[in-house]
């Protein structure tokens, strides 16, 4: 079934996913996840109600309770299940996928993410065959209102803004219901009304096109961050007052000044296998131990728990909190990031030049090869430079990522797209051109 992917399930609606598939894989998932009770909310695509209806039908027909979060962010989802002890919920969200598609992230108890390998595979068999939806039993609908107290625990980080200009894109999506409270009446706000038409641009800031507007804003306006959240708001990416884009992986380092420079907390911070070393070297600093692991949710928060971590970033502009039920946060991020900025500004330090601190290498940023062979593609790379230098360091569990005294590669097959995932860092755009055109010539024999 096309819509069941690595970290949830997710494609167009009415084709991929359709009213009688979303009842069977609520019908069915108290069979794979026994469950009492599941707390369900819901983004503001224009087909998130009639998923809702369909979802709770079958988990109701289950016999599973089924709590109404109403509309909320993917992240406020997780924080309603951790903090009301639910055994599990749903978040029915494409997060930044364009208006045609649907899908639905799953949480355990604890908030624990549940993706293809956690039970998803065992799931969409059930939905897949032909064993009859039989009810028997009559779960409950019940309301569950909780924006308040979300709202007062977000409100503990923030701080006076007045005295940043800035400028913040909600991208017409969930971010948009709690922006202003946030950060203030203040900011310049640019798509702030949750619209699932997304009539200005995509819900990706990953995407170059769908940050011309806050680039352009930041520009006329002279301001000192630009901030952009993607359609469910677990994501949040950043522009400097010199309107450049910020590496997400950067901010992880960043973050390091509010909690091991401002709060003197100490603790590990865990980064993906796609993470600039820069951001390593510069947590060093603070004496962090940095843990490197997988992509993707599934894994991210669950080594962040594993390791008792303080918080954790992906390349994604994902960012996961201990004091967040170990997952991520758009709007969390963007508050302390904001709190970094206005005390530097105090200080007479702008947003670049915080980040010009950390980043000090040459970087290709990620890049796509349309590739069917993708293991024969990493195995030819990696023999290559196996075979011709001496790698300091290999990590082979999510991809390859290689490293050699003066520079490193990751090559990874995506998780959710037919594509393989190349990036590369060295000391000098020099030595990054030289390594890069050779791997892109090996790549090139594979390419569809």
């Amino acid at each position: 079934m096309n819509a069941f992917k690595a970290y949830d399930i997710r494609g167009i609606w009415g084709t991929d996913l359709t009213p009688e598939m979303v009842f069977r894989i609520g019908y069915f998932y108290n069979q794979v996840f026994p469950v009492k009770s599941v707390l369900v909310s819901r983004d503001m695509r224009l087909s998130s109600d009639d998923m809702f209806q369909s979802l709770c039908d079958g988990l109701r027909g289950a016999g599973v309770d089924v709590f109404d979060g109403g509309l909320t962010t993917t992240p406020m989802n997780y924080w309603g299940n951790g903090k009301y002890g639910f055994d599990g919920s749903i978040m029915i969200t494409a997060s930044h996928n364009s208006r045609e598609y649907n899908g639905l992230k799953f949480s355990g108890p604890n908030v624990r993410p549940i993706g293809y390998a956690d039970g998803l595979d065992r799931l969409e068999a059930l939905v897949a065959g032909l064993e009859p939806v039989i009810i028997r039993l009559q779960g409950h609908l019940y309301q569950k209102n909780y924006t308040a107290a979300y709202l007062q625990f977000l409100e503990h980080f923030v701080q006076p803004y007045n005295m940043i200009n800035m400028v913040v894109d909600c991208s017409n999506g969930m971010a948009g219901l709690f922006a202003q409270q946030l950060f203030g009446y203040e900011a310049t706000y640019l798509n702030l009304q949750p619209d699932g038409n997304f009539p200005s641009h995509q819900p990706n800031p990953l995407e170059a096109e769908n940050r011309d507007e806050i680039v352009k804003a930041v520009v006329e306006l002279g301001c000192d961050i630009g901030v952009i959240f993607d359609g469910d708001a677990d994501r949040v990416m950043f522009i400097d007052e010199k309107a450049r884009f910020v590496s997400p992986d950067l901010i992880i380092a960043l973050l390091g000044k509010y909690f091991f420079g401002q709060q003197k907390e100490t603790g590990r911070v865990v980064q993906d296998i796609r993470t600039s070393k820069a951001v390593a070297e510069y947590l060093n600093r603070y004496g962090v131990e940095v843990d490197i692991w997988r992509v993707g949710r599934a894994f991210g928060a669950t080594k962040l728990k594993e390791v008792d971590g303080i918080y954790g970033g992906e390349l994604a502009g994902h960012y996961y909190f201990r004091d967040f039920y170990y997952s991520d946060s758009g709007l969390l991020a963007a508050l302390l990031v904001l709190n970094i900025v206005r005390e530097a500004k105090m200080n007479g330090q702008s947003f670049s030049q915080m980040i010009d601190e950390i980043s000090v290498y040459a970087n290709t940023g990620e890049v796509n090869f349309k590739i069917e062979e993708k293991e024969k593609a990493m195995e030819a790379v990696v023999s290559y430079f196996k075979n011709s230098e001496s790698p300091l360091r290999l990590l082979d569990f999510d991809g390859y990522r290689l490293d050699f005294p003066d520079w490193w590669f990751n090559i990874r097959p995506s998780n959710t797209e037919p594509y393989l995932r190349f990036l590369a860092e060295a000391k000098s755009e020099k030595l990054l051109k030289t390594k890069t055109k050779i791997i892109y010539q090996i790549l090139k024999q594979f390419e569809c």
